[in-house]
């Protein structure tokens, strides 16, 4: 081990050494590269706070770990690949006339900008990046912007000093010295307001204010709470109020280091095609709310009206719509004070309902109101179409799958009842790629999955009992009824699945969404469960190694010769099943432990062949500060809680025991229920290192729990260990439980830890680095193991958490990221307590991971 770290460290050196000295090649002699920059503000560096940093012109340039990549590469490339070409075109007499005659003169100057002699060389300077040269005018603006950065904080005294000091072989750093002085400090707050409505409308939330009395003067505040009154004017009648209207004034002549602070709010202008004149603002009220549709499929051009609650509707051609369903997304109402906040929910609600195009509301003054503080708002609607058609196809990858293609045709049905529902009836098919052992079919293309699902959404709460004081309309509800059958071919036991989801969804607030699913309803049938030892050949393995230990009194039948290997082997399923069912009645005499063993293979078989009915209801929370795609700093925290086979077992105990299996226990159309709780919780969090440079981490933990008319957990229901966005180190369903080793085909479990953290950089252009470490585990918990190796036995279980540890690369193709990473087993709770660190840190150990997309 000890040899290992020092040729690593060797290694690391040497290319250290190398690359220094390539740094400066492009640098020209009388030039300096920028190695260093250092700022010190009042005696203390500054030079890790991005948000000073951010403030100079210019910055070394980048580098992934220490190392300037970019800077290597663009020194890599020949400067002047043009020049070069035909310099070697000249260099022999004859050879720039041999090529004329053979290609033509303008062939031969378009064959030095092809790929083959220039394209290289552009590709490096493209990816890489130039030196950044040390430049004196660049160093005077990053000081007077450094200054004018502390001035808006309130210290008006800054001075800003700097140097540029050479370090040696044309580098040099740039030292920025800040000398801030005292704070000024907010004193007194006062207010000059013109109209009488804004100083009424001020006075009702200045205790809200941004600026307080006492704090340090900061330029941001005055900013924000600019925005804040402007917000809160537009949303209490004021039309028309604008940001310009307020301006400060801030008096510090003799203060002793105080901000006399002055919030000066003008009148409205008013601009008519000869003057320009104010007038005081004032209070508006919606008068009128006129929403504009049309019927596509009508030919007649004729106004078909109504009104509903005070709403005014009209639609070209025949309305298609009842008038409920146009007038619930709108928040605008006659007679209501106008409020900007009311158009923004209108919006998003007509928006969300996928019926309509991008609406239109336009506010206008009402003639026949002789004060001028009415509004009359017409809202314009433009229906999409009835029917759509949609044929989607896409790239996938799963625990299972490692590449597959999806293809899927929607009939896509608006406005079915006239109440803005959307009817989807789709069908869709996949064929994938798997090394997965359990598949015998090699070749490339050996999964098949295709089903059917129908769906309707209601843009509103589908249920018995009034919710709007619960769930009110502000929070966008809608209800989904879905259906949907599949069936998978060539995984494992090959699956049939029934699906039935009854859900309601909603925001609670902005960022935030609430989804209960009242009824979620899964049926999966095994097609195949004879092919169980098939599928599972660890569990095989294990069982033909005891039938072999006590051959003498297996029954020879139950055996044959492998042609392959010329091995005696179990005959599979006659002679699985024999073994496992004479060691159970004892016909064959095996050992205490040996009994164990063999039982808990014919339980996880029984388990893993059986029919599932889970009937269930569960309820998703999920905010998140995320603001758009390139927001790189945000958290997004989902919890989830399910409960399943309540239902159920309350009609068991109304039908007595009549409905009971061979094992006791209760079923419902002959197929027993599963009975659990289940929570989980998870947490991702990204922050923004600035230049290209993202750190992002995830932490999960999750449980189910059986009880009633259950002791285990559906395996669809469970949780497993590895794969590519999970434990990187460590293939899907091959990690865990605890630290058995991972004895089995698929591992899993119902008790889950994880947490997974990731540096992300970027290397040139759209290709993208990683460097990750990913910890966590399964173990079973409450259910019927107690194997303490696969249980989780308080603090002391924390032994058991996997390590791993890997790089990666991913590259954005603007529309997905395909991912691919390299892990390796840092530490590994499955081997012996005292060899688990640095055993699977080679190379040819390495578990390769492809994705598409990053993995949280």
């Amino acid at each position: 081990m000890r040899n290992k770290i020092t040729k690593i460290a060797l290694i690391i050196l040497s290319a250290s050494v190398l690359f220094s000295c390539s740094l400066t090649k492009r640098v020209p002699d009388s030039k300096q590269l920028l190695k260093e920059v250092d700022i010190n503000v009042n005696d203390k560096s500054e030079s890790k706070n991005e948000d000073v940093t951010n403030q100079l012109y210019q910055i070394p340039n980048s580098d992934v770990l220490g190392l300037n990549i970019r800077l290597h590469l663009y020194n890599w490339a020949n400067p002047n690949p043009d020049s070069s070409y035909q310099a070697w075109l000249e260099r022999k007499p004859n050879r720039h006339k041999r090529y004329t005659a053979l290609l033509s003169e303008k062939q031969v100057q378009r064959l030095g900008h092809s790929f083959i002699v220039s394209g290289i060389d552009n590709f490096l300077k493209d990816v890489g990046e130039p030196p950044v040269i040390v430049d004196s005018l660049r160093t005077q603006r990053s000081a007077r912007r450094l200054n004018a950065y502390y001035f808006k904080r309130g210290y008006f005294r800054t001075k800003v000093k700097y140097t540029i000091d050479s370090i040696g072989n044309k580098r040099a750093r740039v030292t920025y010295n800040v000398e801030t002085g005292k704070p000024y400090i907010v004193d007194s707050i006062s207010t000059q307001i013109q109209s009488p409505v804004l100083d009424s409308l001020y006075n009702k939330t200045k205790d809200k204010s941004i600026i307080k009395k006492g704090k340090q003067y900061a330029e941001a505040d005055f900013t924000e709470e600019r925005d804040r009154l402007t917000t809160y004017f537009l949303n209490h009648g004021v039309y028309n109020f604008q940001p310009n209207y307020i301006s400060y004034a801030i008096d510090t002549v003799g203060t002793n280091y105080k901000a006399n602070a002055k919030i000066l709010i003008d009148n409205e202008t008013v601009r008519t095609q000869d003057s320009t004149y104010t007038k005081p603002f004032s209070i508006y009220k919606i008068s009128q709310v006129n929403i504009y549709t049309e019927n596509q499929n009508g030919e007649e051009r004729t106004i078909d009206s109504a009104s509903y609650k005070g709403f005014n509707i009209y639609s070209t051609g025949k309305l298609n719509y009842r008038p409920k369903a146009l007038t619930d997304p709108v928040f605008i109402t006659p007679g209501s004070t106008y409020a900007d906040f009311r158009r923004t929910l209108t919006y998003r609600y007509l928006s969300n309902l996928n019926i309509f195009y991008y609406p239109k509301i336009i506010y206008e003054p009402d003639p026949a109101d002789s004060t001028g503080t009415s509004l009359i708002t017409n809202i314009y609607l433009k229906p999409k179409t009835k029917f759509d058609l949609i044929v989607g196809a896409d790239f996938i990858h799963s625990n299972i799958q490692d590449f597959g293609i999806q293809g899927n045709l929607t009939l896509l049905m608006r406005n079915v009842f006239r109440g803005a529902e959307i009817l989807s009836i789709s069908t869709r098919g996949n064929v994938g790629s798997s090394r997965d052992l359990s598949i015998q079919d090699r070749s490339f293309f050996n999964i098949l999955e295709y089903g059917a699902d129908l769906k309707l959404t209601f843009p509103r709460i589908f249920f018995p009992l009034n919710t709007d004081r619960i769930i009110r309309k502000e929070m966008i509800p809608s209800t989904n009824m879905s259906f949907g059958t599949s069936r998978q071919q060539n995984i494992g036991l090959d699956k049939e699945s029934f699906t039935g989801i009854l859900s309601y969804n909603w925001t609670p607030k902005r960022n935030v969404t609430a989804r209960l699913d009242l009824l979620n309803i899964q049926y999966v049938r095994n097609v195949n469960p004879q092919n169980y030892f098939n599928v599972y050949a660890s569990s095989y393995e294990r069982l033909n190694d005891y039938a072999l230990q006590y051959q003498n009194q297996v029954d020879p039948n139950y055996f044959a010769i492998d042609p392959e290997t010329g091995e005696t082997k179990l005959i599979i399923e006659e002679g699985t099943d024999g073994f496992i069912n004479d060691v159970d009645n004892g016909t064959i005499t095996v050992g205490p432990e040996d009994y164990r063993n063999i039982n808990s293979i014919d339980e996880r078989k029984q388990r893993l062949t059986e029919n599932n009915l889970i009937f269930a209801s569960n309820f998703t929370y999920t905010t998140s500060t995320k603001e758009n795609i390139l927001d790189n700093t945000f958290f997004i925290f989902k919890t989830k809680i399910e409960s399943a086979g309540n239902f159920l077992s309350l009609l068991s105990r109304l039908e007595g025991n009549s409905n009971t299996n061979d094992n006791g226990r209760h079923t419902f159309l002959n197929v027993e229920y599963s009975q659990y709780i289940k929570t989980e919780f998870d947490f991702i969090k990204h922050f923004d290192l600035r230049r290209g440079k993202v750190l992002a981490m995830r932490a999960f933990a999750g449980i189910a729990i059986p009880y009633g008319n259950a002791n285990s957990i559906p395996f669809t229901r469970s949780y497993f260990g590895g794969g590519s966005n999970d434990n990187r180190a460590w293939q899907s369903y091959s990690l865990g439980p605890g630290r058995s080793g991972s004895p089995n085909d698929f591992n899993e479990a119902n008790f889950k830890l994880a947490y997974s953290a990731e540096l992300r950089f970027n290397l040139f252009g759209q290709l993208n680095g990683a460097i990750f470490g990913d910890v966590g585990n399964i173990w079973n918990v409450f259910d019927s193991e107690t194997d303490t190796d696969y249980t989780f036995n308080g603090l002391q279980s924390f032994r058991d958490l996997a390590f791993g540890t890997g790089f990666g690369f991913r590259y954005d193709f603007n529309f997905f990221v395909v991912r691919l990473d390299f892990g390796y087993k840092t530490y590994d709770p499955g081997r012996p307590e005292n060899d688990r660190w640095f055993k699977g840190y080679n190379f040819s150990k390495t578990v390769l991971n492809v994705g598409i997309n990053y993995p949280f």
